[in-house]
């Protein structure tokens, strides 16, 4: 039996409508406005409020804004980075970014590869679109840029032939230095140390800058250019 029609059109219709509803709700709903305009200081009043769940609020925020594209999810890691340090900080800020990714990844591959499929056939794994190793390493540099949106990546991945613990394994990898730096922001933002915010913030720009140094420096010397 072929397994791209194991999966019933009405179970994906009722998913893809919950789904659309959700958005409409975060988007038009009683909450999108304090959704889509979070704020660090807010956030911290709901960890606070939260108590020994406020991990949880973290997480699940972070998690919310990745899967629903509008929601900013920086502030989220400021405060966490805030409410619990750099090392506890980072560690809910990827769990959330992590598991909002493979969401994304997952209802994308659920709803839209078979459709590109059908309307594209063989012609959508063409060329770097069908190397496992290529996507890979796209995901991942893709995850240290901060000016390439982290939720069109994770939805456009998942209607690629990217396997799934593939993407899985470059996301992770690839969140792990912003989180780090931007609980870490929040961490001394709140301690008042500016100084070594501000170095935080540097080191993110220069760790963002370093892929697309080392890609153009791959591809300057296979194009035998001269190096003066």
């Amino acid at each position: 039996m072929n397994r791209d029609h194991t999966i019933p059109p009405t179970l994906k219709a009722a998913v893809a409508l919950a789904f659309a509803v959700v958005l409409l709700a975060l988007a038009f709903g009683p909450l999108s406005d304090t959704l889509t305009a979070l704020k660090g200081d807010r956030i911290s009043t709901w960890v606070m409020a939260a108590g020994i769940w406020g991990p949880i609020v973290i997480v699940g925020l972070m998690t919310t804004a990745i899967v629903a594209t509008p929601i900013p999810s920086a502030p989220i890691a400021l405060a966490a980075g805030a409410a619990y340090g750099h090392t506890l900080g980072t560690v809910y800020v990827v769990l959330g970014a992590e598991l909002g990714a493979l969401a994304a990844f997952g209802l994308a591959r659920f709803l839209g590869r078979d459709v590109l499929r059908q309307w594209f056939g063989d012609r959508v794994d063409a060329g770097w679109l069908g190397s496992q190793n290529v996507l890979t390493l796209t995901v991942f540099v893709s995850r240290l840029l901060p000016f390439v949106s982290f939720d069109i990546v994770s939805y456009a991945a998942g209607l690629s032939r990217l396997q799934f613990w593939r993407f899985g394994l470059a996301t992770l990898a690839g969140i792990i230095p912003a989180s780090f730096v931007l609980a870490h922001f929040g961490s001394e933002v709140v301690s008042g140390d500016t100084t070594r915010a501000a170095w935080a913030a540097i080191g993110l720009g220069a760790l963002t800058l370093t892929p697309l140094v080392i890609i153009s420096i791959r591809d300057w010397q296979r194009r035998g250019l001269p190096h003066d």
